[in-house]
Formats: structure tokens, sequence, C-alpha cells
């Protein structure tokens, strides 16, 4: 943060030079300081283990000292500081001096504005991030080049508040890049491990040139609209159970119908019909209704899912549960004599063919006679 605290005079090598010392009492959480006036040819700087000093002017960085020592700013030392000191040679020539810690910072992120992320299942949804991750000043230079020199960050908060939105700025096009990959809106939740690698995997790129390394990213949340949420979550249930949406649909409203149930033993009997539907469906509606009904329904007629009495449709398939008319009477089998319907192809009981035979042929002309006529139609040939 920059303060304006007075600049420790501890004494120098010459008259009227001044050692600069970024004071503990003053660094706490703040990553940089800016040395309150300018420093001059003759100055002393003090670098410590967790610190570097930067000298900025005229718009970018002149050098920058990591290594922890006492620095005098004259000519004896011209071979370690170089161009620093040919800068600061003239009587006029001064130069701003920041202090970056080199620690290790935690900071936090949240999306202000929705990631539009288009899903082939839900469309258009916006979805917020959360997180927190950690981060050091990498790269001096360029720290101060981007943060003081192209934003003007004047303060810690400054810093943080531009960090912040470049972490959600590379979350979301983390996002982008493994929604083009297949990434589906119901595969946030559990791949978020994984956004986190990719987002540590594109921040060298996206942090590299503002000197700044991200170290961590950890507790990620992708937040969804409440609707698409319960969605989700009636889609991860479904998996879960192996059901379908009308079989999940039949036994939610059976256990809502219990629950709504009350008075004396109607309340009892519903409280087992509605423990009955929850345990079916946590235990197997994936062929069959079976174990959410008990025995008291009947078996639909082209899925042979179990259907509790009563029900018009059948939950698995959809299929019309009204009784069917009697199929119409057929003839007698001609080989035993049982009642046969209409349409039978072998007889139920004996299993001889109900097929009509074959017509007779006309022995001269090959006509078809039907019935027991004694001549052929066609012909007249008289027939045996």
């Amino acid at each position: 943060m920059v303060t304006n605290n007075p600049i420790p005079a501890k004494g120098g090598s010459l008259i009227g030079a001044t050692t600069i010392v970024w004071e503990d009492v003053y660094k706490g959480g703040n990553v940089m300081w800016r040395v309150p006036r300018n420093i001059r040819w003759n100055d002393n700087v003090v670098v410590r283990q967790d610190e570097t000093a930067v000298f900025y002017r005229d718009g970018k960085v002149l050098a920058y000292l990591d290594r922890p020592d006492r620095y005098a700013l004259t000519s004896l030392n011209a071979p370690l500081l170089g161009n620093l000191v040919k800068a600061l040679s003239g009587v006029q020539q001064e130069a701003e001096v920041y202090y970056l810690q080199r620690r290790i910072f935690d900071g936090k992120f949240g999306s202000s504005e929705p990631y539009v992320f288009r899903d082939p299942d839900f469309g258009l949804v916006n979805v917020r991030v959360f997180g927190d991750y950690r981060w050091k000043v990498a790269a001096p230079d360029l720290f101060i080049n981007q943060f003081v020199g192209t934003f003007g960050a004047a303060t810690t908060a400054d810093v943080e508040a531009r960090l912040r939105d470049q972490m959600v700025l590379l979350v979301y096009n983390s996002l982008g890049k493994m929604k083009d990959q297949g990434m589906r809106v119901t595969d946030l939740a559990a791949q978020l491990q994984t956004i986190e690698q990719a987002v540590l995997g594109f921040s060298p790129q996206h942090f590299g040139p503002l000197g700044v390394e991200v170290q961590q990213l950890q507790g990620l949340s992708v937040n969804l609209p409440e609707e698409v949420q319960k969605a989700v979550d009636t889609r991860s249930t479904m998996s879960v159970l192996g059901v379908n949406y009308l079989q999940y649909q039949a036994g939610q409203a059976m256990t809502t119908a219990a629950a709504n149930t009350s008075g004396g033993a109607g309340a009892l009997a519903s409280a087992g019909v509605g423990l009955g539907a929850g345990l079916g469906i946590g235990y197997g509606m994936a062929g069959s209704m079976q174990g959410a009904y008990g025995g008291g329904g009947t078996p639909c007629p082209k899925c042979s899912a179990m259907v509790p009495a009563g029900t018009r449709f059948c939950p698995s398939c959809g299929n019309s549960m009204a009784p069917q008319a009697a199929a119409p009477a057929g003839a007698p089998c001609p080989k035993c004599g049982a009642a046969t319907t209409a349409g039978a192809k072998f007889c139920p009981s004996c299993g001889a063919s109900l097929a009509p035979p074959p017509p007779r042929k006309c022995p001269k002309c090959q006509a078809d006679v039907v019935g027991p006529s004694k001549f052929c139609p066609n012909c007249g040939q008289a027939l045996s």
C-alpha cells in the first residue's frame, strides 16, 4: 500500500544521504510500498530477505535489487548497479522507489457479471464462479510496469481488484474451452477439480505478462440459476436410482400424497405407502415399479412393469391401462371343438391349425371350386 509515513533516516555514507528501509510496522498485508520521496544519488537502500526494491522513472523500470544487502548509490558500485547509478549521477537525476514483498498472498475472486454457458439440453445458462487463489510477484519489473505504469495502481487494494477481475476472466476462458470439448452444465459439479487444473494450466500465459504467478486455486464454485440447479439435481437423482422421468415422478407423487393424508388409520396406512414408495425408488425402479407398490398392482400388457391399481397409464412406458374389450369369438376348432377367438391361427386347446382348407381344383380347367358343389362353376365338369 502507498503510505505517507516518514522515511527512517539511519545515516549514510555521505552528508545529506538518507537510508531507505521498509519498516515492518508498515508492511502488514501490503504487496508494495512507494517510498514517499524520490531516491537520489548517494542515498542508501536497504533490501531484506523477503523484499525487492524497484527503481522507476519516466514510466518504466530502471533496475531492481532483489538480493538482501545495503546499497549505497554511488559511482563506487557502478559495476553492480549499472545504468541505475549512471541515471542518478546528475544533480537533478532522481527516481521513484517501490518496495515489493516476495511472499505468497491469498486472494478471493467472484463474478460480478455471469458467464453465458450454451448447453445442448438447457440452452443459454448464466453461471457465476467463486473461489480462492494464492499468488506472488514473479517478475518485479513487469509487475511495476503493468500495475503502476499501465493501470495506475497506487495501493495494494488496486492490485487485488485487478487480479480478481483477471482471475474471473481466466476461469471463464477455461470454461469456454472445456465447453467446446463437450462439457455440459450437468458435468460442472463433478468436474470442479478438472476445471481448477485447467485454470492453473492456462495461468502462466494469462498472468505472466503482469509479472504475477498463480500458485494455487482452491474452493472453486460454479453457481447455476435455481431452476437449472433443480433440474440438474433431479437428473442426477434419476441417474443414481436408475429410473426414467415417469418413474421418478410417480414415486414423488406417491410420497407427496402420503405426506398430505391425515387422520387415524388412514394416516398410518399412507405412511406405509409413502415409505414403500421411497424405498422402492431407492432400491431399483429400473426394470419395474413392483418394489414401490408392493403386490397391489397389475402388470402392464406392453412392458410388464407393475402398475398400481387405479392408474390409467403405465408409469414406465405410458401404455393405457384401460380394460380391453374381449376379442370376438371365432369358429370352434374343427379337430377338438374348443372355443376359439376371431383371427386365431391355432387352437388354444389342441394346437390344431384353424386356417381354412385350400379350395378344390376342377380336374379339367383347374378353376377353384368353393363349397360342396358337385359341378365346376367354370366348365361344368362333374366333381367327385
